[in-house]
């Protein structure tokens, strides 16, 4: 399994090996891994059938956005350090009192809100920043198309899901499109300034290893956005609100006990 992947079969493959690995051992780490094959299949369906105005370059945009998570999770499980807020969502994999949707949630964040405005940045560093928003934007058409799916799935898990499916008329479904579409659009901001940072692209960038082009100014940036994202991943998994424990006590007792069925139930 070549980590960092070179192409988008690559970071499919290498995702199905993260899987594998993690319903053996038992690791809720898998969720994450799930939830983000099913949307790197769609966007290299979307690739193949012509969607995007240029689809090499969203290919490199993808394949430099999964190695941020790739390589996050190799290093963790070699014990290396990862990001402060992938190794939140990596630790908080071992504790049982979490809910699904909160494990999703931490991969989430952490992706998007960090490793996607970096990938985005190196794809397209200095003034090309501009000619990738359009294709972008697009990512936003196809996650929408798998939030049907995913709820379902999650509804399969925590089967009063659908009561409250009926009773708010799918206005949850809603919010989550809206949030994940927020979030991308904070990553656009963060490409946009770290492009400018990163300046004009120079032979062979944003190619092999995702820090091989990154400078002591645009490392600084990541850094100050990691701390940001690390906040939000520590309230997503310890909320402070007495009502929301309450809520999440309630799904968690709902929810299968043992990992391997609700990897099964997520795939």
């Amino acid at each position: 399994m070549p980590i960092p992947a070179r192409t988008i079969q690559e970071v499919i493959d290498a995702l199905g090996h993260i899987i594998a690995t993690c319903e053996e051992k038992g690791s809720r780490q898998a969720y994450f891994a799930l939830l983000y094959k099913s949307m790197t299949e769609a966007v290299r369906d979307a690739i193949l059938a012509g969607h995007f105005e240029d689809g090499p370059r969203m290919e490199k945009l993808d394949v430099l956005f999964a190695n941020r998570y790739l390589v996050a999770w190799q290093q963790h499980r070699q014990g290396l350090p990862a990001t402060r807020s992938w190794q939140i969502a990596f630790d908080a994999a071992g504790d049982h009192s979490l809910i699904v949707l909160q494990h999703l949630i931490l991969g989430v964040n952490t992706h998007i809100n960090l490793d996607l405005g970096i990938a985005a940045a190196l794809t397209a560093p200095g003034d090309d920043i501009a000619a990738l928003q359009r294709d972008f934007e697009k990512i936003n058409d196809i996650i929408a198309t798998l939030t049907g799916t995913m709820q379902a799935k999650l509804e399969r898990i925590w089967w009063p899901m659908r009561l409250l499916r009926r009773l708010t008329k799918n206005r949850e479904q809603a919010v989550i499109e809206f949030s994940i579409a927020k979030a991308r659009e904070g990553a656009w901001a963060n490409a946009n300034a770290l492009s400018q940072i990163l300046g004009p692209a120079r032979p062979g960038f944003g190619m092999g290893s995702v820090d091989t082009q990154l400078t002591p100014k645009s490392e600084a940036y990541i850094n100050t956005m990691d701390e940001a994202v690390a906040v939000i991943s520590r309230r997503v998994a310890r909320p402070r609100r007495r009502i929301t424990k309450i809520l999440l006590s309630f799904v968690r007792w709902w929810e299968p006990r043992e990992v391997g069925r609700v990897i099964e139930l997520l795939k």
